[in-house]
This record gives structure tokens, sequence and C-alpha cells, in this order.
């Protein structure tokens, strides 16, 4: 049986306007990168890690904990660039762009999403419930809206008061590309939805990408800015006390 190549890019930036040095931040005493990094490394299911940067600082610390690095251009628009100059040259099946603000993301969970990747589509995305009527209307949650295929129709910061009451999904930023699909998508100009909305992933639908939306019931905690590091702290000691009951 052919197992499809996988894999799993972090792309780690030093220069966070919300978070200068986030990919740095201790969360329990270890680099927040260091969390996304061991929970990809749990994983069955993909082949090959690597931290992508454009920053000395954060490539010494991945590589003194083990982490392959692959240095990028500093001049990236958006991590989608920085994780598709870093597998230009790699033979794969698919790309995982992990964000390196999820330390909650485990093994298990990954190799869920890559036994989940439709063979139809060439571009997937996970998406979690939402459940609290408030975070319904944050504007940093982004909302996504899925078609009974699995595929995305939209995605929105705000929801417009006539789709209030409908089942809303929160996309969680994680991606996973074919390689075509990953360096067609850079070669594009950012879309007219992209720059309104400021989110990336509309680029692939506003140019006829169809995305794969996976729905799983996960816990995220997006470490944004400097108070999410308490937070994440929380949902991190959380899980140990739950694992060694």
């Amino acid at each position: 049986m052919h197992h499809p190549r996988v894999i799993a890019v972090i792309p780690a930036r030093h220069a966070s306007t919300r978070f200068p040095g986030k990919p740095l931040a201790l969360i329990l005493g270890k680099p927040l990168l260091q969390w996304v990094w061991e929970g990809a490394k749990e994983s069955k299911l993909i082949q090959k890690i690597v931290v992508a940067t454009d920053d000395s600082k954060i490539a010494q610390v991945a590589t003194s904990f083990g982490a392959e690095v692959v240095m990028t251009r500093a001049d990236h628009p958006s991590g989608t660039d920085r994780v598709a100059e870093a597998v230009a040259n790699e033979k794969a099946d698919w790309v995982l762009n992990l964000q390196g603000d999820e330390p909650l993301i485990r093994g298990a969970l990954l190799d869920q999403i890559v036994q989940g990747l439709g063979a139809e589509f060439s571009m997937a995305t996970i998406a979690t419930p939402l459940h609290d009527p408030d975070d319904v209307d944050r504007p940093d949650i982004v909302k996504v809206t899925i078609d009974s295929n699995g595929k995305a129709t939209s995605f929105s910061r705000k929801v417009s008061p006539e789709e209030k009451n409908r089942n809303h999904f929160q996309h969680v930023g994680l991606y996973a590309y074919r390689p075509t699909t990953l360096q067609q998508l850079v070669l594009l100009p950012p879309s007219d939805g992209e720059k309104r909305e400021r989110l990336e992933q509309l680029r692939a639908l506003e140019n006829g990408i169809a995305i794969q939306v996976l729905t799983l019931n996960f816990k995220f905690v997006g470490v944004d800015t400097p108070g999410d590091v308490l937070r994440a702290e929380r949902a991190l000691a959380d899980r140990a006390t739950t694992i060694s009951k």
C-alpha cells in the first residue's frame, strides 16, 4: 500500500506584530515552537518535519532541541510563502503548514487529518464546532461555512444577523496542500476578499481552488498575544493531569 509522503513545515518568524519573538515564548518552561514540533514528532504519518525561519535566534533554538531548520527569505508576505520556499525542492504528496501557535496539536490529531485528506482535493484545512454564541461575534475567530461534500464555501470574520442561528465552525489555521497547488497559490496575487478580510485562504477560494474542511472536535488555544500564554499553560497543564489519571 502506498503511504503518502507528508512533509510538515512550521513557519516561524520573530517579527510578529502582536507578539514579537512569539515562537520562542516560554510555555511551561519550553519554547512555543518546541511544543508544536514535539506534537508533530508524535505523528506516525508525517515523514519529515522542518522549521522554516528567517531568524538566526529561532534557527539556533530549533536546532538545539533537535529540529531540522530551513533558512528562508526575510521578505515573505505570509507563512504560506515561507512554507512554499522551504519545500520547493522536496518531493511530497502533501505539505502540511503547521501554525507555530497551537501548542495543543498532537500527533494523533495530525494523523487523523492526514487520513482524512480527500483524493479529489488539492488543499485542505480544519475546523472545530463553535459552541459559544459570543465567539460567533468575535472578529478574531474566523468562521467557515461548509457544504454537504465537506468543501469550504466561505471564510469570514463577521457573521450577518440572519446567519446567527446556523451551526458555525471555527476555522483553525492548519493547512494541507498538494505541492503543485501550494506553488501555484503563492504565484497568485492577493485576492479582493483576502485583502478585505485579511484572510489568505480566500485567495485559494476566489481563484477556484476547492478547499476540503475536516471538522474535528478539539479544543484549540491559539497563542496570538502575550496574554494568551497563561491560557495555553492552563490548557497544557489540564491535559497533563487528564493523561496521567
